[in-house]
């Protein structure tokens, strides 16, 4: 039988490359993500150039109440989640905290923190009933180092950096593997979601040098979804060569 993942936000960037990526490398794929006509599309696509079974579940994942639903009325053995990705998240304007915007605080803590707690739950469990299981969090430079006008999403990043520490503690003795990816600059709808479709604004964040782009780090969440039973990455910092932390980039 083959193996399972769940990707969160697999609609758009990070998210659809991984379900390339994954459905490439033979696995089954449960896909989630806000935007139904995109996720039918990416089912269609992958099924078609991979033949691998693909469930798709459309929701916003700051609803407790729909990630329960959708996650938990998904078929039996579709429910055999061999490695789960959270990688919905987004970041909201980039003010001072005196200017902050308090929806764009409340849509970054809901999506970034407590969307994935909700997925982790429900997925967490299953992994313990079925003795195995990787969950592979979706963190960010911003988590490690914060940067001017960062403030909450920054945040919202350290606190995933907080939980997956957690989550390794408390699923250890489940023997269920915990990663967290922490990517720098990377050229997705990051930076358009960011700025709210101001796509010329979004552009000049990556001019002057080469950011990742969402294979890359899709590369690297497969590199630790793909190590022996007995191996675990706890943590990876991700960066553009041109990058040296969150707040330095060298523009050539």
């Amino acid at each position: 039988m083959a193996k399972i993942a769940l990707i969160t936000g697999a609609t758009a960037g990070i998210g659809e490359a991984c379900a390339h990526l994954f459905a490439r490398e033979g696995y089954d794929l449960i896909l989630t993500g806000r935007r139904q006509d995109r996720l039918d599309q990416l089912a269609q696509n992958l099924n078609s150039t991979y033949n691998v079974r693909i469930a798709v579940a459309a929701f916003d994942i700051r609803s407790k109440e729909h990630v329960a639903h959708h996650l938990e009325t998904l078929p039996a053995e579709m429910k055999l989640v061999d490695v789960l990705v959270n990688n919905a998240g987004l970041s909201q304007g980039l003010d001072p905290i005196q200017n902050g915007n308090t929806d764009d605080w409340d849509t970054m803590i809901d999506t970034n923190i407590k969307g994935l707690l909700y997925v982790s739950k429900i997925v967490s469990n299953w992994m313990i009933t079925n003795g195995k299981g990787h969950i592979i969090n979706l963190g960010s430079i911003a988590g490690k180092n914060v940067y001017t006008n960062g403030n909450v999403y920054c945040a919202t990043k350290a606190a995933v950096d907080a939980l997956n520490q957690g989550m390794r503690l408390d699923l250890l003795p489940h023997g269920i593997k915990v990663t967290a990816i922490h990517p720098g600059a990377v050229e997705t709808e990051f930076s358009e979601v960011r700025f709210k479709g101001d796509k010329e604004r979004a552009e000049k964040v990556y001019e002057g040098f080469t950011p990742l782009s969402a294979e890359d780090v899709a590369d690297a969440i497969w590199y630790v979804a793909s190590r022996p039973a007995h191996v675990n990455v706890n943590d990876m910092l991700l960066m553009p060569t041109a990058q040296a932390n969150a707040g330095t980039i060298f523009r050539g």
